[in-house]
């Protein structure tokens, strides 16, 4: 295939696509799938399809804060048959990941001629005759199969506190977060424990008051993560799916790595670490013993779940909202094996997404009598 001619537009569907699969999703877990399933044999653009939300190439990573860069970031795994290094110079570790990133996407795309439709949002998906139906705020798709590769980007996730409706200042998700500047002046509550949350910390507590509250103690690790780490890790969160329960956080398994950045901010007492308070006033917080904190921001570095809003009429999810999987690398749906997810549980990393892509696109292209 030329690496000049650009990929099919979402004008071109047809009004009702037919194909084998559709892959929903071209984030690093759907640029993969897609590579797979054509290395595998399948036609592009006739036996698969990918559909995107976004206007560009990029997946979520195009809409992160500026300040992340690629000297930052927790590091962006090669997809499979591209070094990152042949579309980026990484020589400069300050440049953007917002630019970075869907930099290398764009190149990775039109290397391998990927079939993606964008923009095309995804409304839901239900059975229709034996196929799957997958309907579009364009057209609509028909499948044999789908690898929903959605991330978890666009489901940023708030608990619900007492008095949340109350407070006058300004609430915010990490989704929302642009730079630490714009709280110059302020005092910022800053909830969760995972890695965003540090870096929102170590960032605003440059320029203003902070209060750092987590739900649990968390837990630094020092040295190096190594690969033994990395697969204990990954072990773990896999077992919970292949149960049917619900992903736990990566930084609940493998702790929060002390990089120098976190070590300045832990030096000047930034890493003061409070519980998390009962309710929310007016004005601020306040914990069970009484003792409140005065803010004009409560940044909510939350985490995210899973994006399977659209798959509800499929009654893929368990009692207690858990899905059980299957497969190879845990990427396919027990309840009904032409669905695969790949960035979900274990695979919801650069790396694994990578292995989960290879795996999924082999398995589902199997189970479907295609290969």
């Amino acid at each position: 295939m030329s690496e000049q001619e650009p990929a099919p537009s979402a004008a071109q569907a047809s009004a009702v696509f037919r194909a084998d699969i559709v892959v929903i999703g071209a984030g690093q877990a759907g640029l993969s799938s897609a590579y797979h399933l054509g290395r595998l044999g399948l036609a592009a653009g006739r036996q698969f399809v990918v559909l995107d939300r976004n206007p560009t190439p990029g997946g979520a990573w195009q809409h992160r804060w500026p300040s992340l860069t690629l000297s930052t970031v927790n590091r962006v795994h090669d997809l499979p048959g591209m070094q990152f290094s042949e579309a980026v110079d990484t020589s400069a570790g300050e440049a953007r990941a917002s630019e970075a990133v869907p930099q290398y996407f764009a190149s990775y795309e039109r290397r391998y001629r990927l079939p993606i439709y964008r923009p095309v949002t995804v409304k839901v998906v239900c059975e229709r005759f034996g196929r799957l139906r997958i309907e579009t705020d364009h057209e609509a798709f028909s499948a044999r199969g789908i690898i929903n590769a959605t991330g978890t980007w666009e489901t940023p996730y708030i608990p619900a506190y007492p008095g949340s409706e109350l407070f006058k200042g300004r609430q915010l998700h990490t989704r929302d977060y642009r730079s630490a500047e714009e709280f110059a002046g302020k005092h910022v509550v800053i909830v969760g424990g995972g890695i965003s949350a540090l870096q929102h910390l170590d960032e605003i507590s440059k320029v203003t008051g902070t209060t750092w509250v987590t739900r649990s103690e968390p837990r630094f690790r020092e040295g190096s993560f190594t690969p033994e780490d990395g697969r204990a890790a990954v072990a773990i969160v896999e077992d919970r799916v292949r149960r049917g329960l619900i992903p736990g956080s990566v930084v609940s398994v493998t702790g929060i790595p002390l990089t120098p950045a976190l070590q300045a901010a832990r030096d000047r007492g930034a890493l003061r670490r409070l519980p998390m308070f009962s309710e929310i006033t007016e004005h601020g917080v306040r914990w069970p013993d009484g003792s409140e904190q005065k803010a004009d921001v409560i940044l909510w570095a939350t985490g995210f779940r899973s994006s399977l809003d659209h798959l509800g009429p499929l009654q893929l999810r368990e009692d207690d909202g858990g899905i059980v999987m299957t497969g190879r690398l845990a990427t396919q749906v027990k309840k009904d094996p032409r669905i695969h997810l790949v960035g979900y549980g274990p695979s919801a990393s650069t790396i694994g997404a990578n292995r989960a892509g290879s795996a999924a696109a082999r398995e589902l292209a199997t189970f479907l009598g295609l290969i």
